[in-house]
């Protein structure tokens, strides 16, 4: 770890809590969806909408976010982010019509990208490469409780207070991690270190970004192999309800074993960051993806869909990610040492995006059957693939 700035205990648990808010806000009112349909009087596809939203938010924010982190500090984005999030939480909660509830998505979108990008830089700010191989390997183990924790409490919410108090519940949190933030960690970029905010500078950075040919790669090998495990993500609503036949509390058969596997992933990651090269653990992490994406589809054609028959490769999946996304994320910022903020919100952001098109565009077409989520998810691996062996070898335009 360079320097003390931080321990190293405090900030790793403050960056992987404060990441959380994303997968909280897309999974803890999954259970919620008939009742919020109902409400609103909109359909599935419409309420699926709202997942979109946010993640396009989200993505668009991060490139505001990151190179003002550039500027002013980690932690002073991390503050002022988490106060817009608990107040957009707060108007979801009180929102009266679809279309408010969808602008404050929005707003919460918005917010929930501030930590996540800031955060990554932090992490880098703080360590060595191999070191902070580590430590984000350690952060997404405790970020990859989210997905378990978040459907569960969801449907305990829901089922005990109704849909609104899921959103009540989010603002809290976000409260929590304000105060949290604020006692727990300390600033990591120094002041010798801080970049321009000018616009022009910022679209300079950005345009070196977009003519990096091996930060293109990776951060599309990144989103298309992260893309496959998404669409099961956001389609877990027609999964549970309409494919397995299941109820609002059992969203836990699919969240709780693919947490599992991005646990044991994050886990063994970390413990081969100091034994091999980056490059190795998400080639190893890749093939153990392309396996998991044939038995599932295998088992979409051969077999009924049971809970055992889909859930199984998904946990197979969520390792692979697991054990592949700190590498891709420490190759990634990287290619840019001098604006770790703005390279994370590049990879942020296309990330995010990248999901949301998942959700909003690509998730619509293959929600008729479980051999749709299968042959996605393979598409998206095959993209994967490609990204991860062509143009990641080619030198790139900018060093």
């Amino acid at each position: 770890m360079k320097g003390n700035a931080n321990s190293s205990i405090g900030l790793i648990l403050v960056v992987a809590f404060v990441s959380m808010i994303g997968p909280f806000s897309i999974d803890t009112y999954l259970p919620s969806f008939p009742a919020i349909e109902a409400e609103f009087q909109v359909s599935r596809d419409w309420l699926s909408q709202t997942i979109a939203i946010y993640l396009a938010a989200t993505a668009i924010s991060t490139l505001f976010w990151g190179p003002l982190s550039d500027r002013i500090g980690r932690k002073r984005v991390i503050l002022g982010t988490l106060v817009l999030y608990f107040m957009a939480s707060l108007a979801c909660a009180l929102a009266s019509d679809y279309s408010s509830f969808l602008l404050f998505r929005v707003f919460q979108g918005m917010a929930a990208s501030g930590g996540l990008v800031a955060g990554r830089a932090m992490v880098r700010d703080a360590y060595d490469s191999d070191s902070a191989h580590r430590a984000m390997s350690y952060v997404l183990m405790l970020f990859a409780l989210a997905p378990a924790i978040a459907p569960i409490v969801g449907g305990w919410l829901h089922d005990a207070f109704g849909w609104r108090s899921v959103f009540y519940f989010l603002s809290a949190y976000g409260g929590v991690m304000l105060l949290a933030s604020a006692r727990v960690i300390n600033e990591t970029l120094h002041k010798t270190q801080r970049q321009s905010f000018h616009p022009l500078y910022v679209l300079r950075v950005y345009g070196r970004t977009l003519l990096h040919g091996r930060f293109l790669a990776i951060v599309l090998a990144l989103s298309t192999s992260f893309g496959g495990l998404f669409l099961y993500i956001a389609g877990s609503p027609t999964l549970i309800f309409n494919f397995l036949a299941l109820e609002t509390n059992d969203f836990a058969v699919q969240f709780v074993p693919m947490t599992v596997g991005i646990i044991a992933g994050s886990f063994i990651s970390g413990r081969l960051a100091h034994r091999w090269p980056i490059t190795r653990v998400v080639s190893l992490a890749l093939g153990i993806m392309v396996c998991a994406s044939l038995l599932n589809l295998l088992q979409a054609v051969w077999l009924v869909p049971t809970v055992v028959t889909v859930i199984a490769p998904l946990v197979l999946y969520a390792f692979g990610v697991a054990l592949a996304m700190p590498g891709f994320g420490i190759l990634a910022i990287d290619c840019f040492p001098n604006n770790k903020g703005s390279a994370a919100a590049v990879q942020a952001f296309m990330q995010i995006m990248f999901s949301g098109l998942v959700a909003g565009l690509m998730l619509p077409l293959l929600t008729e059957s479980v051999m749709g989520y299968a042959l996605g998810q393979l598409l998206l691996l095959a993209a994967a693939l490609i990204f991860w062996c062509l143009p990641v070898r080619i030198r790139s335009v900018e060093n």
